[in-house]
Protein backbone atom coordinates (compact mmCIF):
# COMPACT_ATOMS: atom_id res chain seq x y z
CA UNK A 1 0.00 0.00 0.00
CA UNK A 2 1.23 3.44 -1.16
CA UNK A 3 -1.59 6.07 -0.55
CA UNK A 4 -0.45 8.01 1.83
CA UNK A 5 -3.04 9.51 2.76
CA UNK A 6 -5.45 9.61 5.69
CA UNK A 7 -7.88 6.89 3.75
CA UNK A 8 -4.48 4.99 3.30
CA UNK A 9 -3.31 4.63 6.49
CA UNK A 10 -7.26 3.46 7.82
CA UNK A 11 -6.47 1.03 5.07
CA UNK A 12 -3.98 -0.28 6.23
CA UNK A 13 -4.90 -0.60 9.85
CA UNK A 14 -7.93 -2.38 8.55
CA UNK A 15 -5.34 -4.70 6.86
CA UNK A 16 -3.15 -5.45 9.69
CA UNK A 17 -6.50 -6.28 11.94
CA UNK A 18 -7.89 -8.23 9.07
CA UNK A 19 -4.15 -10.85 9.48
CA UNK A 20 -4.81 -11.23 13.18
CA UNK A 21 -2.72 -8.22 14.35
CA UNK A 22 -3.21 -6.66 17.55
CA UNK A 23 -2.02 -3.61 18.63
CA UNK A 24 0.55 -3.06 21.35
CA UNK A 25 2.73 -0.90 23.63
CA UNK A 26 6.10 -1.43 23.60
CA UNK A 27 6.15 -3.10 26.85
CA UNK A 28 3.99 -5.74 26.49
CA UNK A 29 4.72 -6.41 22.89
CA UNK A 30 5.86 -10.08 22.46
CA UNK A 31 8.30 -10.56 18.99
CA UNK A 32 6.77 -14.50 18.86
CA UNK A 33 2.92 -13.08 18.20
CA UNK A 34 1.11 -11.00 15.58
CA UNK A 35 1.52 -7.74 17.99
CA UNK A 36 1.98 -4.79 15.84
CA UNK A 37 3.66 -1.54 17.19
CA UNK A 38 2.52 1.52 15.62
CA UNK A 39 4.62 4.09 16.61
CA UNK A 40 4.73 7.97 15.17
CA UNK A 41 7.57 10.30 15.33
CA UNK A 42 6.24 14.17 15.20
CA UNK A 43 9.77 15.50 13.59
CA UNK A 44 7.79 18.49 12.07
CA UNK A 45 4.70 19.26 13.80
CA UNK A 46 2.14 17.31 16.61
CA UNK A 47 -0.87 18.94 14.71
CA UNK A 48 0.00 16.86 11.77
CA UNK A 49 -0.32 13.53 14.42
CA UNK A 50 -4.08 14.37 14.72
CA UNK A 51 -6.05 12.86 11.84
CA UNK A 52 -4.21 9.58 11.96
CA UNK A 53 -4.06 9.50 15.93
CA UNK A 54 -8.58 9.94 15.67
CA UNK A 55 -8.46 6.97 12.98
CA UNK A 56 -6.47 4.69 15.66
CA UNK A 57 -9.19 5.82 18.20
CA UNK A 58 -12.18 4.65 15.92
CA UNK A 59 -10.21 1.22 15.41
CA UNK A 60 -9.61 0.71 19.79
CA UNK A 61 -5.94 1.05 18.93
CA UNK A 62 -3.25 2.67 21.08
CA UNK A 63 -0.51 4.63 19.45
CA UNK A 64 2.73 5.74 20.78
CA UNK A 65 3.54 9.89 19.80
CA UNK A 66 7.14 11.16 20.13
CA UNK A 67 7.43 15.10 20.96
CA UNK A 68 10.91 16.72 20.45
CA UNK A 69 11.27 18.40 23.29
CA UNK A 70 14.09 20.86 21.68
CA UNK A 71 13.47 20.68 17.66
CA UNK A 72 13.94 23.21 15.79
CA UNK A 73 10.67 23.10 13.94
CA UNK A 74 8.47 23.92 16.13
CA UNK A 75 7.54 24.18 19.93
CA UNK A 76 6.22 21.68 21.70
CA UNK A 77 4.72 24.33 24.38
CA UNK A 78 3.15 26.83 22.18
CA UNK A 79 -0.32 26.62 22.56
CA UNK A 80 -1.52 25.35 19.05
CA UNK A 81 1.37 22.44 19.67
CA UNK A 82 0.44 22.03 22.98
CA UNK A 83 -3.56 22.02 22.04
CA UNK A 84 -2.26 18.78 19.78
CA UNK A 85 -0.18 17.02 22.13
CA UNK A 86 -3.25 17.04 24.77
CA UNK A 87 -5.30 16.05 22.08
CA UNK A 88 -3.35 12.74 21.63
CA UNK A 89 -3.61 12.10 25.31
CA UNK A 90 -7.40 12.79 25.30
CA UNK A 91 -7.52 9.77 22.88
CA UNK A 92 -5.74 7.61 24.90
CA UNK A 93 -2.57 7.48 23.31
CA UNK A 94 1.05 6.87 24.72
CA UNK A 95 3.48 10.64 24.71
CA UNK A 96 6.97 9.22 24.71
CA UNK A 97 10.12 11.63 24.07
CA UNK A 98 11.58 12.34 20.92
CA UNK A 99 15.22 12.63 21.82
CA UNK A 100 17.72 14.24 19.39
CA UNK A 101 21.01 12.81 20.36
CA UNK A 102 22.69 15.56 18.76
CA UNK A 103 22.54 17.78 21.16
CA UNK A 104 24.61 16.32 23.76
CA UNK A 105 27.99 15.00 24.02
CA UNK A 106 28.37 11.61 22.49
CA UNK A 107 28.47 9.06 25.88
CA UNK A 108 25.85 7.68 27.13
CA UNK A 109 25.95 9.65 30.90
CA UNK A 110 25.70 12.89 29.02
CA UNK A 111 22.63 11.42 26.89
CA UNK A 112 21.12 10.17 29.61
CA UNK A 113 21.04 13.18 31.49
CA UNK A 114 19.60 14.70 28.39
CA UNK A 115 17.23 12.55 28.23
CA UNK A 116 15.84 12.85 31.99
CA UNK A 117 15.68 16.42 31.98
CA UNK A 118 13.47 16.78 28.29
CA UNK A 119 11.35 13.90 29.71
CA UNK A 120 11.12 15.99 32.71
CA UNK A 121 9.87 18.98 31.06
CA UNK A 122 7.63 16.65 29.14
CA UNK A 123 5.69 15.34 31.81
CA UNK A 124 4.82 18.99 32.91
CA UNK A 125 3.36 19.58 29.74
CA UNK A 126 1.62 16.12 29.07
CA UNK A 127 0.88 15.82 32.31
CA UNK A 128 1.77 12.40 31.79
CA UNK A 129 4.65 10.08 32.95
CA UNK A 130 7.22 9.40 29.63
CA UNK A 131 7.76 5.70 29.69
CA UNK A 132 9.55 5.63 26.26
CA UNK A 133 12.07 7.43 24.32
CA UNK A 134 12.69 7.08 20.51
CA UNK A 135 15.97 8.54 19.16
CA UNK A 136 15.83 11.20 16.44
CA UNK A 137 17.77 10.18 13.37
CA UNK A 138 20.16 8.28 15.59
CA UNK A 139 23.98 7.36 14.64
CA UNK A 140 24.67 4.02 14.09
CA UNK A 141 25.92 3.00 17.59
CA UNK A 142 22.36 3.68 18.97
CA UNK A 143 20.73 1.63 17.51
CA UNK A 144 20.06 -2.19 18.54
CA UNK A 145 21.83 -1.71 22.19
CA UNK A 146 20.75 -2.78 24.80
CA UNK A 147 18.76 -1.73 27.95
CA UNK A 148 17.09 1.66 29.36
CA UNK A 149 17.90 5.61 28.43
CA UNK A 150 16.95 7.31 31.63
CA UNK A 151 14.98 4.52 33.32
CA UNK A 152 13.15 4.20 29.97
CA UNK A 153 12.45 2.02 26.80
CA UNK A 154 13.87 3.22 23.89
CA UNK A 155 12.14 1.98 20.60
CA UNK A 156 15.83 1.14 19.06
CA UNK A 157 16.83 -1.40 21.93
CA UNK A 158 17.84 -4.48 19.61
CA UNK A 159 14.62 -6.23 20.79
CA UNK A 160 12.37 -3.89 19.34
CA UNK A 161 14.21 -3.25 15.82
CA UNK A 162 16.10 -7.28 16.13
CA UNK A 163 13.88 -9.35 17.90
CA UNK A 164 10.88 -7.49 16.56
CA UNK A 165 10.01 -6.91 13.00
CA UNK A 166 10.82 -3.18 12.00
CA UNK A 167 9.12 -1.10 9.07
CA UNK A 168 9.28 2.86 8.35
CA UNK A 169 7.85 5.49 5.91
CA UNK A 170 11.40 7.80 6.51
CA UNK A 171 11.39 10.21 3.71
CA UNK A 172 7.71 10.01 3.35
CA UNK A 173 7.87 6.28 0.93
CA UNK A 174 8.61 2.35 2.13
CA UNK A 175 12.14 2.74 0.93
CA UNK A 176 12.99 -0.22 2.48
CA UNK A 177 9.79 -2.22 1.97
CA UNK A 178 6.23 -1.82 2.43
CA UNK A 179 4.78 -3.15 6.07
CA UNK A 180 2.47 -6.03 4.61
CA UNK A 181 5.43 -7.50 2.63
CA UNK A 182 8.15 -7.23 5.85
CA UNK A 183 9.06 -11.17 6.63
CA UNK A 184 7.88 -10.70 10.13
CA UNK A 185 4.33 -10.53 8.80
CA UNK A 186 4.78 -13.73 6.36
CA UNK A 187 6.04 -15.21 9.54
CA UNK A 188 3.48 -14.20 12.41
CA UNK A 189 5.53 -12.04 14.47
CA UNK A 190 5.21 -9.00 16.00
CA UNK A 191 5.86 -5.82 13.94
CA UNK A 192 7.24 -2.38 14.93
CA UNK A 193 6.00 0.11 12.16
CA UNK A 194 7.07 3.91 12.72
CA UNK A 195 5.13 5.99 10.49
CA UNK A 196 6.37 10.82 10.45
CA UNK A 197 2.47 11.66 10.27
CA UNK A 198 3.86 15.00 8.25
CA UNK A 199 4.03 12.24 5.24
CA UNK A 200 -0.23 11.20 5.23
CA UNK A 201 -1.68 14.22 3.63
CA UNK A 202 -2.66 12.55 0.32
CA UNK A 203 0.10 14.01 -1.47
CA UNK A 204 4.25 14.01 -2.48
CA UNK A 205 6.43 14.31 0.28
CA UNK A 206 7.46 17.52 -1.17
CA UNK A 207 3.94 18.92 -1.86
CA UNK A 208 3.01 18.04 2.45
CA UNK A 209 6.36 20.28 3.50
CA UNK A 210 5.47 23.03 0.55
CA UNK A 211 1.52 23.22 2.44
CA UNK A 212 3.37 22.93 6.30
CA UNK A 213 5.43 25.92 5.08
CA UNK A 214 2.62 27.67 4.07
CA UNK A 215 0.83 27.04 7.39
CA UNK A 216 3.62 28.01 9.42
CA UNK A 217 4.45 31.59 7.25
CA UNK A 218 0.73 32.46 7.98
CA UNK A 219 0.51 31.68 11.27
CA UNK A 220 4.32 33.83 12.18
CA UNK A 221 2.17 36.84 10.33
CA UNK A 222 -0.27 36.43 12.16
CA UNK A 223 1.72 36.15 15.34
CA UNK A 224 3.77 39.47 14.03
CA UNK A 225 0.95 41.17 13.65
CA UNK A 226 -0.57 40.65 16.98
CA UNK A 227 2.71 41.15 18.82
CA UNK A 228 4.33 44.01 16.78
CA UNK A 229 1.91 47.30 15.34
CA UNK A 230 4.81 47.92 12.83
CA UNK A 231 4.18 44.88 11.03
CA UNK A 232 1.42 44.72 8.28
CA UNK A 233 -0.32 41.60 7.91
CA UNK A 234 0.08 39.67 4.36
CA UNK A 235 3.34 41.06 3.93
CA UNK A 236 5.18 37.79 4.34
CA UNK A 237 3.39 36.95 0.92
CA UNK A 238 5.90 39.36 -0.36
CA UNK A 239 9.06 38.32 1.17
CA UNK A 240 11.64 36.29 -0.04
Amino acid sequence: MNDFSPGGYRALLEAFRVRGYEVRGFADAEPSQRHLILRHDLDITPEAALPLAQIEAEFSMRASYFVLVRGELYNAFATPQAQAIAALKTLGHEIGLHLDASLYADDDAAIAAGAAAECAALEVLAGVAVRTISFHRPVARLVGRTGPIAGRDNTYEARFVTEIGYCSDSAGGWHRGRPLDHPAISAGRALQLLTHPIWWRGTTPQAALDAHLADEVARLDAALAANCKVHTPGRARLVR
